[in-house]
């Protein structure tokens, strides 16, 4: 069954002071889904860095977040194909990576604000922003 796997920007507007968004962030994990390791580390570092969490903090947030998603490892068929997907759509490796999780776990939605809306990367997996309204 496809589902949907989220990129760092949703986790971290759910922790952020920007109600409109963390709303439809905690819509989204509530509803299930999928992240990456490279997903948990991207949310630490600006955790840390740009948002000033304590470790405290941030290990209670990617604790309750590990038990509501699904996390999906980097192994070295991921790396490879995120390599061919940063090539192919001019995506960050970073970006590239998450997108390949996406395709290792089967998922057919990528909810990311970072990376083009409505970027089909192969006839299953497309992109789409959980914050864009129409």
């Amino acid at each position: 069954m496809p589902g949907s796997l989220l990129d760092t920007n949703v986790l971290l507007y759910l922790a952020s002071n920007d109600t409109e968004k963390a709303n439809r962030a905690e819509a989204l994990i509530t509803a299930g889904g999928t992240i990456s390791v490279q997903v948990l580390k991207e949310f630490t570092h600006v955790a840390r860095r740009k948002m000033r969490l304590s470790w405290p903090e941030t290990h209670a947030f990617l604790t309750v977040i590990r038990d509501l998603l699904i996390v999906r490892p980097i192994t070295l068929t991921i790396h490879d194909s995120g390599l061919a997907l940063a090539e192919r759509f001019q995506l960050s490796n970073y970006d590239a990576m998450i997108a390949a999780s996406a395709l290792d776990a089967g998922c057919d939605t990528l909810w990311s604000e970072d990376m083009q809306g409505g970027l089909r990367l192969t006839l299953t997996l497309r992109i789409a922003n959980p914050f864009h309204q129409p």
